[in-house]
């Protein structure tokens, strides 16, 4: 591959082991990451690179920080903005980085901010608190909002509530958020975060504890986005069930479209799967251990070939070799370091 890429991964800072944001360089060919500074955000909880890859954003204790993204790929602080709320736990932009999407797991509060010229972040423009009651259990019992995006379409906005079981969906018009539908999920299965294929054709939502992806059509509606369920698929190679401490993470599609990449604590397994480019459906090509404990992202490299195992628990990166043919993971790097890693995010910096 061509070109200058970077690495930023977000780390929890409360306990002092972290600053925030670690910045890599990576080796595209061995598959690695080469650390070289670190950048301080309070807790940076997600990271998320703009569309133009001239941005970078983050989860801070004081709601979120933009940086610059340099020729070098070293980070200049731009701004930061309070969302109102409690500290959010997953970030978005729309297509044309006119907007940044905040979701806040504490508060069920979705929050949608504008975007400066410059990349900075400015005013809220429009926030809803999410209500409603989950089941008894321990974390679904409340609104816990984990994931918002605007659809391919740019008329609407979903918002995964893994507490109260609900994908809600909003028509953005002028700025506003009104709700016009919702997928209500089964109950206790936890919707966490949803992708749309860069066709804006299928959506996929991947439920943290149910442990299922499942894939959509979408289409654009007059009133409401139209969505139809045409696949149900587990996240690990375990059918039958789960064990109680079995929680799918994060997903991830290669920029291809070709592959989905699933990662799941408990079993501590990063799984592959195919994807059909005309029916949108997946099927599972491995489900292997990561090396590590608790994978609360996976990032794939920009050819394909590698994926980085961001291990929360164990406070490391671990690399791997995609056998796409032999379905299988191969260890290609020796473990990195990083306390209580969250998030990260990879980036062409140069040609």
């Amino acid at each position: 591959m061509k070109g200058k890429y970077m690495a930023y991964v977000g780390s929890y800072s409360y306990t002092g082991k972290a600053k925030g944001i670690t910045v890599y360089d990576v080796d595209v060919e061995k598959g690695v990451f080469k650390e070289r500074c670190e950048v301080e955000v309070d807790n940076s909880s997600y990271v998320i690179a703009s569309h133009n890859k001239k941005n970078l954003y983050s989860i801070a204790d004081e709601g979120v920080v933009a940086f610059r993204i340099l020729e070098n790929g070293s980070l200049s602080r731009l701004n930061s903005r309070n969302i109102k709320g409690m500290r959010g736990c997953h970030l978005s932009t729309d297509s044309e980085d006119k907007y940044i999407f905040v979701s806040g797991y504490h508060d069920g509060k979705a929050t949608v901010l504008r975007l400066e010229e410059d990349g900075s972040i400015g005013p809220i423009v429009d926030g809803v608190f999410h209500k409603g009651y989950g089941s008894v259990a321990e974390r679904n019992f409340r609104p816990h909002v984990s994931c918002t995006r605007m659809t391919p379409d740019r008329k609407f906005v979903m918002a995964a509530d893994l507490g109260i079981d609900q994908v809600r969906l909003y028509r953005f018009d002028d700025e506003k958020l009104v709700q016009v539908d919702a997928i209500r999920c089964e109950r206790e299965s936890a919707p966490r975060t949803f992708r749309f294929s860069h066709d804006g054709q299928f959506m996929y939502l991947m439920y943290e504890q149910k442990n299922v992806i499942d894939v959509y059509t979408y289409q654009t509606g007059e009133k409401a986005p139209k969505l139809e369920l045409v696949q149900t698929i587990p996240t690990t190679k375990v059918k039958d069930r789960y064990s109680e401490l079995t929680a799918a993470c994060a997903m991830r599609l290669s920029a291809d479209d070709k592959y989905m990449y699933c990662s799941n604590a408990g079993d501590n397994v990063l799984s592959v799967f195919t994807r059909d480019e005309e029916t949108g459906m997946l099927e599972l090509l491995c489900s292997l251990p990561i090396s590590g404990d608790y994978p609360k992202d996976v990032s794939v490299f920009p050819d394909r070939e590698h994926v980085a195992s961001i291990n929360h628990e164990t406070g490391d990166i671990t690399f791997f070799k995609v056998d796409y043919e032999k379905g299988l993971l191969i260890m290609c790097g020796r473990p990195v370091k990083v306390n209580e890693p969250n998030c990260c995010t990879i980036v062409k910096v140069a040609d």
